[in-house]
């Protein structure tokens, strides 16, 4: 008899995998539909339990206990960070965690709190709430149901490509600038000195004009464990320093009574976990909550995208982008159901999790398990925290957002891009974290543009030796085509480069008629990188062509595919051009060419 595991009271035959399970429930329950294909559609994340063995389980608990230890102390900070008491926190991780698990393609990625969207949650709130703590919440709430609901629609709309909005460079700039964002949130904690104001030219400003109550207790604490820190990061990464820190902390500080000479801890913890609920807020809160919830989106998703493929591809296996972007939409609104905060991934997590052996998110589920058991048991241990504590941690993390090697590494690439990567870091410290996620995706969208706008071009010409024809500029050997212009522009053509394409082609037709030994006789648009095209670029095409009829030269186009052609047909530059001058391949172009220039040839 084969052996068999009782789940949930159900004795299953341990040969069966996770994808044999669904077969154990009678059709019925399906509604008549495949019960794979039900599962896979609405719970994705079980596909990586298929197979699992049981090798795994040791390093799937060290790796889940492991970030536990990371995860309490980072989380409690975070949440202060968003303007909410430290439980909100752990408050937050416990829905996403077992979410995502269920919904997630990405076996690594650890969700919940995070330093930017904290931040974000912060900024977004702080003008609406009034100065009222339960107003805050409940905004708090909200502000990740509707963030979840965006990633959610955008993943009906099938609209990961979101992730793709922040180019590199940006995104280390916006990372770095909401660093300093972060660091100068936590003056006040980590001082004593009463710091107030939402951008961070008001927060340094009252942070030097109140340097006079300067608590040195409070800044001595800090340092020690911002020091600790550090030190074990430098020499013994694998250590959980975070909870190790706090902890050392909050003994120190109880050992030593050093509540009586001014350090504050987080206090009263409530007791027991959230019960899920929806906080009822007004609709004009609600309306003002919407563009910053996008925004929290956006950064969200494209820091969830970039860390998950890193980390799938370090590890075999491949994400799908649109059903990442629905799995951070449900956590976000389980964190806003169990009354918590905007969340997202975090990459130091993750990073641990890999480095610890994750094989899949079942790391995720007992870092829950350890989550609850200390909220439920260990209450007085995290009402002693030091605020200093947790101020030093939150600094901790954000020196690791400054990614001074990739800025090393784009400077040593292009100046163009480092000036990106600054400008982004200026707009987030100048505008605030909002705006600057306008101003990160505005920056990268006008580079893209900038480069489209002023792409490559090249005249072609063929190369002694190598097979093809090749750009007469990479190969001083190379012989364009008497009489022949072959002009490639190598970029989607869009209005934003079409009168480019029109400049280039006909100076491209001036420089042979002076350099080419012979009058141009025929253009040829190779249209190889052109698949692309708008109204605007073909009608600058279709320009080119009149101007240069009235010059005598013909118009062709090579290398047409089947999108462009139907574009052109929609257009009726194919009856302009004339369908017999449109050539499948370069080679047939120049045969054309050749035939026509011996017609014309006055010995004929």
């Amino acid at each position: 008899m084969a052996a068999t595991v009782t789940l949930v009271g159900v004795r299953v035959p341990t040969r069966h995998s996770v994808q044999d399970l669904p077969h154990l429930a009678p059709a019925s329950f399906w509604g008549g539909h495949n019960a794979e294909t039900v599962l896979a559609r609405f719970l994705p994340g079980l596909r990586q339990f298929d197979g699992y063995q049981r090798a795994w389980l040791r390093s799937d608990v060290v790796a889940g206990i492991t970030v536990a230890a990371y995860l309490v102390p980072q989380v409690m900070a975070y949440a202060t960070v968003a303007g909410l008491p430290p439980v909100v926190g752990l408050w937050a991780v416990l829905g996403p965690l077992a979410v995502y698990t269920l919904l997630a393609t990405s076996r690594q990625l650890s969700v919940g709190p995070e330093s930017t969207t904290a931040l974000l949650t912060a900024v977004a709130l702080a003008p609406l709430a009034l100065g009222d703590p339960e107003r805050y919440a409940a905004l708090a709430a909200v502000l990740a149901l509707l963030v979840g609901g965006v990633c959610l629609l955008a993943a009906v709309a099938r609209l990961g490509v979101l992730a793709d909005l922040l180019s590199r460079p940006v995104l280390i700039g916006y990372l770095a600038g909401t660093a300093g964002m972060m660091i100068a949130g936590q003056l006040g904690r980590v001082s004593g000195v009463p710091v107030s104001g939402e951008s961070i030219i008001a927060q340094l400003r009252s942070f030097v004009t109140q340097l006079d109550q300067w608590h040195w207790p409070t800044s001595v604490l800090a340092a020690a464990v911002l020091s600790g820190l550090l030190v074990l990061a430098w020499r013994a990464p694998r250590v959980p320093g975070p909870l190790l820190a706090v902890l050392l902390a909050t003994g120190v500080v109880a050992v030593f009574s050093l509540q009586r000479y001014g350090i504050r801890v987080v206090g009263t913890i409530p007791a027991g976990i959230p019960v899920p609920g929806l906080s009822a807020v007004a609709m004009a809160d609600v309306a003002a909550l919407i563009l910053p919830a996008v925004g929290i989106a956006v950064v969200g998703f494209s820091d969830n995208a970039l860390t998950a493929r890193a980390f799938a591809a370090r590890n075999g296996y491949r994400v799908e982008a649109n059903t990442e972007l629905a799995a951070l939409g449900a956590t976000n609104v389980a964190a806003g159901v169990l009354h918590g905060f905007p969340v997202s991934c975090s990459g130091s997590r993750t990073t641990i999790a890999d480095a610890m052996g994750a094989r899949t998110q079942l790391y995720s589920v007992v870092a829950l398990g350890s989550v609850l058991a200390v909220l439920l048991g260990a209450r007085d241990v995290l009402a002693a925290f030091p605020s200093a504590a947790l101020g030093a941690l939150v600094i901790y993390a954000a020196l690791r957002l400054i990614d001074v090697a990739e800025f090393r590494r784009i400077a040593r690439f292009r100046r163009s891009e480092l000036v990106l990567a600054l400008g982004t870091v200026a707009a987030v410290l100048a505008l605030g974290v909002l705006y600057g996620v306008l101003v990160a995706i505005a920056l990268s969208t006008f580079d893209l543009l900038r480069r489209i706008a002023r792409a490559h071009d090249a005249v072609l010409g063929f190369v002694p030796g190598l097979a093809g024809m090749h750009d007469i500029d990479d190969y001083p050997g190379a012989k364009p085509v008497p009489g022949l212009v072959i002009y490639r522009y190598d970029a989607p053509l869009c209005f934003a480069n079409a009168e480019d394409l029109h400049r280039g082609a006909l100076a491209a037709v001036d420089w042979s008629a002076e350099h080419g030994g012979e009058p141009v006789r025929w253009f040829v648009l190779n249209v190889e990188a052109n698949v692309e095209v708008d109204l605007t670029a073909l009608d600058a095409v279709e320009q080119l062509r009149a101007d240069l009829a009235a010059r005598d030269i013909v118009f062709a186009m090579a290398r047409v595919k089947r999108d462009l052609r139907d574009d052109l047909d929609a257009f009726g530059l194919t009856a302009a051009i004339g369908e017999h001058h449109l050539y499948p391949t370069l080679p047939t172009a120049v045969a054309a060419y050749e035939a026509d220039r011996e017609k014309r040839s006055p010995d004929r």
